[in-house]
């Protein structure tokens, strides 16, 4: 039986009626994304047609996933917020905190030693609070919750950008910050912006190379990395009912590239075979009793044009293999082309790594296909050129697929077999040799490949494209090779290509594990504890932030003007950076190390107005901190982009960053912003961007009458005692106003409890 059954059968019995009211509602036929966010409503059956774009909306999720590195700072919340039990099925994942360095039995070892305090706070915790534990190994959060959770219209949240994988599954899952997730927990309403919509419609079928990831990586090409920044993207037509249910997850997790709220496919076949492949045939028997609920109207997909904000077609039966990148997964290039970009753009061609798996692509259907291909190399006499590494999604696809044989293929290719867990994928790769900062070329079947993401080398060109293309490339060597048409030379000397990969969408013997590694919570857990040693170097407890002071901010001081590009991962890294994610001031001495200065094109490298000298980001705020005085960060377009993390967040707000300006927002961070207390501001012209200087102080006016939809004023006083005043605009609703006044969402919620 599936996990929280009486859950699903609850939220299903209730959704005829809420479809009704909404379809009455809002006078028209619905979408999947309509329907289920409808039925979603924290105020019950609707009773009102909400605006996309434009409506902030109370919902109520019915689960709550956390990985390792962000449920800490996540349940160090919740621990804040006086709750004896979580509110609604929550669960915490440890893949994040595991090193890739050897292989998976030696890094999971050491990974266990090295991580036992955080692991035993994640454990404990979970225990007391009544949370579900996946332990280190089990496998990689998005995985898991397809394998176990996930539920055709479902609403969940999860405390990673990458949420939206189980959407491949009918379910609307939407990446959040930690915050968010404590409300959730807490029993409180999630709040959201009513999405846009996106509808892609799919025709024909895939056959041949093509795969499922090629579909993201077309559509990222399309829509670029913020092209779905506060929209939903709904895939259907008879080309999505012809994609496995892992296949259509693959698709939804990598819509967190194009800035996508989330990703969804409706309910059809292929769902219901995964159900009943996974062991869980009693939700797909529920699913199938209402599964003209579980898709969009037939008039919608009809005339897709009339009831979508935008409306993308692709023909699989034309789609072509796609690689994209360097730097950037929404740089598309189709396989036939791909080769002459490397030549023309001067990027190594030689390949040094290929790696498959990560929450992207690690199902089994991917490890067979990429499996064909190895069994191909060796059955031909060819040997990788590259290192090839292969990471499996989850304890029971790494049973069942090294059952099948296929673990045994990879290593007499000569593949490296990681642990079950992210690795690589955000930076936890000890890559013997990326310290001399070489130029190389890496390819990988993940989902982001930003500068130094994988192995902190800011010359690593990193590619991704499917698990299928990256195995052919490894065995090539070479970033030109085309696999549909050219040729390799074998240890006799002979030309021989690599035919077609095959593979199975489920595993014809069904799937087996011996302990997928799942921890059950106490049933009363009221006498357990949760201890941190206040001594540690990897969790602090949290102190509430101050209140909002009544007053307009002046005297600001510029800390930062990022140019250009400026993700998560620029403001707070990963990679060596995870270990202290449950450590607030510890982690705070990486905030926006990774971001470039405007003024002189540097890294970590800024004014310190007190004394003329330059110093770190970190440091340099530090010293405003200490003698009382605010900053601002100033930033580029989609500032934010990237992971989920809150941390980017949570930093600039404990050191003492008051305000963040910039041309636009990426979705989480904006909203991780807003929790924290934070000024969230976007200039009203962006050109304004240009008069920001190095030596300005900053006052923010307006404060005292802040309201929705009314701008502020921002005086930038100048060096030179020149001044200038711009216009700035916010998002900010009442309610979000309300988390500034008091300093935070959180201290709002201890109010509440204490009341």
């Amino acid at each position: 039986m599936a996990f929280d059954i009486e859950m699903i059968k609850a939220v299903y019995a209730r959704f005829p009626e809420r479809i009704a009211a909404a379809r009455k509602a809002v006078g028209k036929p619905l979408t999947l994304t309509e329907k289920i966010l409808y039925a979603h409503l924290s105020e019950g059956p609707a009773s009102q047609a909400y605006k996309r774009g434009v409506s902030y909306v109370d919902f109520q999720p019915d689960r709550v996933a956390m990985q390792d590195a962000t449920a800490q700072m996540a349940l160090l919340q919740f621990m804040q917020a006086g709750r004896d039990k979580v509110a609604v099925p929550s669960t915490v994942h440890c893949d994040h905190l595991i090193q890739a360095e050897v292989g998976a039995e030696k890094d999971l070892s050491k990974a266990k030693d090295k991580n036992r305090e955080v692991y035993d706070f994640l454990a404990s915790v979970s225990n007391k609070y009544g949370i579900g534990f996946w332990k280190p190994g089990a496998g990689i959060i998005h995985q898991v919750v397809l394998e176990n959770y996930a539920f055709p219209g479902g609403m969940m949240i999860g405390t990673d950008s990458h949420t939206p994988n189980a959407g491949g599954l009918g379910m609307i899952a939407i990446g959040v910050g930690g915050a968010d997730a404590c409300d959730v927990m807490a029993g409180l309403a999630w709040e959201l912006k009513f999405p846009k919509l996106i509808g892609v419609k799919l025709t024909g079928k895939m056959s041949g190379w093509t795969s499922a990831k090629d579909v993201i990586l077309k559509v990222a090409g399309i829509l670029t990395v913020k092209g779905g920044t506060g929209a939903v993207v709904e895939y259907f037509g008879e080309g999505a009912r012809s994609l496995s249910a892992t296949g259509k997850g693959t698709i939804c997790n990598m819509g967190a590239e194009i800035g996508a709220t989330t990703s969804i496919f409706g309910y059809d076949q292929k769902s219901a075979a995964y159900f009943k492949g996974t062991g869980r045939e009693d939700v797909a028997t529920l699913a199938d009793s209402i599964a003209e609920h579980l898709t969009g109207d037939p008039e919608v997909y009809a005339d897709p044009a009339s009831y979508f904000d935008q409306v993308i077609e692709i023909n699989l039966s034309e789609l072509e293999p796609h690689v994209n990148g360097p730097f950037t997964p929404d740089l598309a290039w189709p396989i036939s082309k791909f080769g002459a970009a490397v030549r023309e753009n001067g990027w190594p061609a030689k390949l040094d790594v290929g790696l498959i798996g990560s929450c992207t692509n690690s199902s089994y259907e991917d490890i067979s296909r990429a499996a064909s291909l190895a069994q191909q190399a060796v059955d031909k006499k060819l040997t990788a050129k590259s290192e090839f590494t292969i990471t499996p999604g989850s304890e029971q696809v790494r049973f069942t697929v090294e059952r099948d044989g296929f673990l045994d293929t990879f290593g007499k290719m000569g593949g490296v077999v990681l642990a079950n867990a992210c690795g690589p994928c955000i930076g936890q790769w000890a890559r013997h040799g990326a310290e001399k900062q070489e130029k190389n070329s890496i390819i990988t079947s993940f989902n982001r490949n930003f500068a130094k993401r994988a192995d902190g080398n800011p010359n690593t060109h990193a590619f991704v494209a499917s698990p299928e293309i990256v195995t052919a490339l490894a065995i090539a060597g070479d970033l030109t090779f085309n696999p549909l048409t050219d040729s390799l030379t074998n240890a006799d000397g002979n030309a021989v290509k690599l035919d077609e990969p095959t593979g199975l969408e489920l595993p014809t013997k069904g799937f087996a594990v011996e302990d997928a590694g799942y921890q059950a919570p106490a049933e009363d857990g009221s006498k357990a504890s949760v201890v941190v040693d206040p001594n540690s170097d990897r969790l602090q407890l949290l102190d509430s932030f101050k209140p909002w002071e009544g007053t307009d901010l002046k005297g600001l001081k510029l800390l930062i003007k990022a140019k250009g590009k400026c993700t998560t991962d620029h403001i707070s890294m990963a990679g060596p950076w995870l270990k202290y994610r449950g450590h607030l001031d510890n982690i705070s001495n990486n905030m926006l190390i990774g971001a470039v200065n405007y003024f002189n094109d540097s890294t970590n490298r800024v004014k310190n107005q007190l004394s003329g000298e330059y110093g770190e980001v970190p440091a340099t705020q530090r010293i405003y901190k200490q003698h009382g005085i605010g900053s601002i960060v100033v930033g580029d377009e989609n500032y934010g982009e990237g992971s989920s993390r809150e941390h980017a967040a949570m930093e600039p707000r404990f050191l003492g960053v008051r305000a963040i300006l910039v041309k636009s927002f990426a979705r989480i961070h904006e909203t991780n912003l807003k929790k924290q207390g934070m000024l969230a501001l976007t200039f009203a012209n962006p050109s304004d961007y240009e008069l920001i200087q190095e030596d300005d102080t900053i006052d923010i006016i307006g404060l005292t009458s802040f309201a929705p939809g009314k701008p502020l004023q921002v005086v930038l006083n100048h060096k030179d005692g020149s001044s200038d005043t711009i216009s700035v605009n916010h998002t900010y609703n009442e309610g979000q106003i309300e988390w500034f006044k008091a300093g935070s969402a959180l201290n709002l919620i201890k109010a509440a409890i204490v009341k």
